[in-house]
């Protein structure tokens, strides 16, 4: 249940705020537009700012010996930053937006005094954290042992639950990057589900039909995570 208080965000994690534990974020919180592509948080590096996704996508992405693939999706559901909450200062991964939206971001230092004066507000985030833990791994899982068809279908559905509407912008360039696959595989893929009548893709959109058909697709590899989700965060 959220908090009445709470109720100008859309962001699921400040919705449900205790109302003393958003007073000590809300002085500095600010409303910021998202661009594609724009960075986030570099990996290796200091963490500079605290990202409350409103709308929007952002990816996650792990890079080594010049090949790179998405390890975790954030939409209005998180936040990033999730190192700070358990008590490092960098990021292991690059984060950057996937699809165009907005964000309340806020300074890292005073995140942190937040923390500090707050033993509950970093108890109810370390339940995001272990959320987006649980994601993270199920795509390990999910990469080494389903395919492609499979993994596409999940994709497609997560980012479905992150948007407004039928309609995702994506080019099959960037969707190859996300699966980390080659960009010939995503184009059959893509095919294979627009005969199927789950989807429709046209240059740089896809537009989702039929999500059941999507999930069936999926297979059981989406729905884990969401489920631990509502158990850890709330509806």
């Amino acid at each position: 249940m959220t908090n009445p208080e709470n109720d100008s965000y859309r962001n699921q994690l400040l919705r449900r705020l205790d109302p003393g534990d958003l007073g000590l974020l809300q002085p500095h919180l600010e409303l910021c537009d998202l661009e594609p592509k724009m960075t986030l948080e570099k990996a290796d590096s200091e963490i500079e700012t605290v990202y409350f996704l409103e709308d929007g996508i952002a990816s996650v992405v792990a890079t080594a010996s010049g090949k790179e693939a998405e390890v975790g999706l954030v939409g209005f559901e998180g936040m990033t930053g999730a190192a700070l909450v358990m008590g490092a200062d960098y990021a292991a991964h690059q984060c950057y937006v996937q699809s165009a939206g907005s964000a309340f971001r806020m300074g890292t230092e005073p995140f942190k005094e937040a923390l500090a004066n707050s033993p509950t507000l970093r108890l109810f985030l370390l339940r995001y954290v272990h959320y987006f833990h649980i994601q993270t791994s199920y795509t390990a899982l999910i990469n080494a042992k389903s395919n492609l068809e499979e993994r596409l279908a999940r994709w497609l559905l997560m980012c479905d639950d992150r948007v407004h509407g039928e309609r995702l912008a994506i080019t099959h360039e960037f969707l190859a990057v996300m699966l980390g696959a080659r960009r010939p595989g995503v184009t059959v893929g893509l095919q294979v589900l627009e005969g199927r009548g789950f989807i429709y893709s046209r240059r740089g959109e896809v537009h989702i039909r039929d999500r059941s058909g999507l999930a069936a697709c999926a297979n059981g590899t989406y729905g884990k995570p969401e489920a631990d989700y509502v158990r850890l965060v709330g509806l």
